[in-house]
């Protein structure tokens, strides 16, 4: 029996994470934005009040600083829970896909190297793709190599077949 995912039943989230994701939502608001600026304009407005003080500076300095410390983590966190979102949902689609590569499943796990060698693949892939098919057809991966290897396969024969006319001549 296959068990389902329900997503109503696992409700349960840390404090963190409601509060990260909050915090994340409400900081990429215009009216945070809004916030922001308004605090700049009222704090350089003060200025001649203060004098432009050295106290006046750390103000902004400190205030800055602190909020920027403390959003990385925030938004850290909710960047990850967003990130392994994504993946779940192409590792679904991939797993889902008849002819996808399942190779790619969890690529996220790769060494930066891997990935690389990976990219350069799918490029050349693209590439020979390009070049002998129409570009409005999607093909997966295993029928875009067959292709590539078929028309290789053509290019080593016709080589082959010009130079053994080519001495015989």
């Amino acid at each position: 029996m296959e068990a389902s995912f329900n997503p109503s039943e696992h409700t349960h989230k840390g404090f963190f994470e409601r509060f990260s994701s909050a915090v994340a939502k409400a900081t990429g608001s215009s009216a945070a934005f809004i916030l922001a600026m308004a605090s700049v304009i009222v704090w350089a407005a003060l200025g001649p009040v203060f004098g432009y003080s050295e106290n006046w500076q750390l103000v902004i300095n400190t205030g800055t600083t602190i909020i920027t410390f403390l959003m990385v983590f925030v938004i850290q966190k909710a960047q990850n829970k967003e990130s392994l979102s994504v993946q779940l949902k192409l590792n679904e689609l991939i797993a889902a896909t008849k002819g996808a590569s399942n190779r790619l499943v969890a690529s996220e796990n790769l060494s930066e190297e891997e990935l690389e060698i990976l990219y350069k693949h799918y490029c050349a892939m693209a590439e020979l793709t390009k070049q002998t098919s129409d570009l409005r057809k999607s093909h997966s991966v295993e029928e875009a190599i067959e292709k590539t290897e078929e028309k290789l396969g053509a290019q080593v024969r016709e080589v082959a077949h010009k130079k053994t006319t080519h001495k015989k001549a």
